[in-house]
């Protein structure tokens, strides 16, 4: 099979690129600037040398203006709205297999990415996205929203394996990564400091909310000044700068008169929240009784029940859960870790 391979320069692609390559498959390795400038980090100079000599044909393509206009603009004026949003899942849908995805056709029958995901075939769904099996690495969340058209003609060779095994693999045939250290959690923010780079956006003249009333729940009263919504998130404690008698937690963001709702640890629990932007990748008529809900990374999936209807899915929790925070994903499991749906929370 002819397979081209998406890398980024790290160890999980370069893996994914060798492991095809092993097992017998024609490969193609494809890599993609998203950045317009990489502040010395640029690793095609060092993936150019190391492919020549594995003997694989490297394509690098320039997608830094389409990346900036599809995941950094609308993560700025997502959070401009007072929004959490989940760029790594928007670079997704919109980049890794959205145009990359596309360009990657160009050179072979199938892509595939260094991806923590499984693409497994169900007996009732077919060919549907599934949990890898590194639990702590599982990135199946951050594939919600792609399109299940677009996953079945997708490999991922993570699927069964675990971070340390990957590692141990590439060391035993005495490769070394071009970038061999972990990327950051958003890879467009220099030093993950979110908040300097929103400021010099808003220098560039993005208009983001100023500061507001902070509201005590239950008892509708001003107590403090936040200084923007956009500094905060649902469930947040740290960094509320409020002194009071016991810990405070952002409850919610009350866009429309700039307020910021807080109240102690058990005022946090909500039974309830909804999702749009739908991806159905199971039609909800084949979903199983039982269902399990993701709405942030760091969280196992929960016992839910989920309504789907006119584009929008509603979620009951059955035990109350830390309040989601809109702009992130809410993500559908089965019991065996397939992927039902995705949809960006409300």
């Amino acid at each position: 099979m002819n397979i081209t391979v998406a890398i980024s320069g790290g160890a999980d692609s370069l893996f994914a690129l060798l492991f095809l390559k092993e097992n017998g498959h024609q490969v193609t390795a494809l890599h993609a600037r998203f950045l317009a400038e990489h502040a010395g980090n640029d690793p095609v100079p060092a993936m150019e040398p190391l492919c020549r000599a594995l003997g694989v044909p490297l394509h690098v393509v320039d997608l830094s203006e389409a990346f900036r206009r599809q995941v950094m603009e609308p993560f700025a004026l997502a959070h401009a709205e007072a929004r959490t949003p989940n760029p790594c899942a928007l670079c997704n849908r919109a980049m890794k297999f959205g145009l990359l995805f596309d360009r990657a056709m160009d050179w072979g029958d199938a892509y595939a990415t260094g991806h923590y995901a499984a693409l497994a075939t169900h007996p009732i769904y077919g060919p549907s996205l599934r949990a890898g099996c590194d639990g702590r690495k599982d990135q199946s969340y951050f594939l919600a929203l792609v399109p299940i058209d677009r996953l079945r003609r997708c490999l991922f060779p993570l699927a069964e394996w675990k971070k340390s095994d990957i590692r141990a693999w590439l060391s035993a045939r005495g490769l070394t990564p071009p970038l061999p250290a972990e990327s950051q959690e958003i890879c467009f923010i220099p030093g993950d400091d979110h908040y300097a780079w929103l400021e010099e956006r808003r220098r560039e003249g993005l208009r983001l909310p100023g500061p507001g009333p902070v509201l005590l729940a239950g008892e509708n009263r001003v107590i403090a000044r936040h200084n923007g919504l956009w500094r905060y998130t649902e469930g947040q404690r740290r960094g509320l700068g409020i002194p009071w008698k016991e810990p405070l937690y952002a409850l919610e963001r009350r866009r429309e008169s700039n307020t910021l709702v807080v109240g102690p640890k058990d005022k946090l629990p909500v039974s309830s929240c909804s999702a749009s932007e739908l991806n159905l990748m199971v039609d909800p008529a084949l979903w199983p009784k039982n269902v399990f809900v993701r709405v942030r990374y760091h969280q196992a999936p929960v016992p839910a029940g989920v309504e789907v209807s006119e584009g929008r899915m509603t979620v009951a929790f059955a035990t109350p859960q830390q309040p989601p925070a809109p702009g992130q994903i809410a993500a559908v499991y089965d019991d065996d870790g397939f992927v039902l749906a995705g949809g960006v929370l409300d």
